[in-house]
């Protein structure tokens, strides 16, 4: 048996239903922030929600599509430093902007 035989066999996966379930539940959530952005909330709820449900949208693709779900734990404990260096660096260069925007526009 060649090697890309022996890799096709042990390849493990979502199944295709699982996939297209996972399709489903994303275009949903899109649906969902769309529907949100025409929504008359305060800007600070609508903020939340839409973090919170695109957090959720970049756990199932990253669990599903890049197929960190069948992975060895190591390697997903290994995006941990890298996302929070990714947050931190965005922390330190748009904290300011953040603040200049809830001055100008006082509620």
């Amino acid at each position: 048996m060649n090697t890309q035989a022996h890799a096709e066999e042990t390849h493990v996966g979502a199944s295709v239903g699982t996939n297209l379930a996972i399709w489903i539940g994303l275009v949903a959530i899109t649906g969902l922030e769309v529907f949100l952005a025409y929504e008359h909330l305060e800007p600070a709820l609508m903020l939340t929600i839409l973090v919170g449900l695109s957090l959720v949208k970049a756990a199932m693709i990253m669990s599903y599509f890049m197929h960190l779900k069948f992975e060895r734990f190591s390697l997903v404990l290994w995006l941990i430093p890298a996302i929070l260096f990714c947050l931190f660096m965005m922390m330190l260069f748009f904290f300011r902007e953040a603040f200049w925007f809830l001055q100008t526009n006082p509620h």
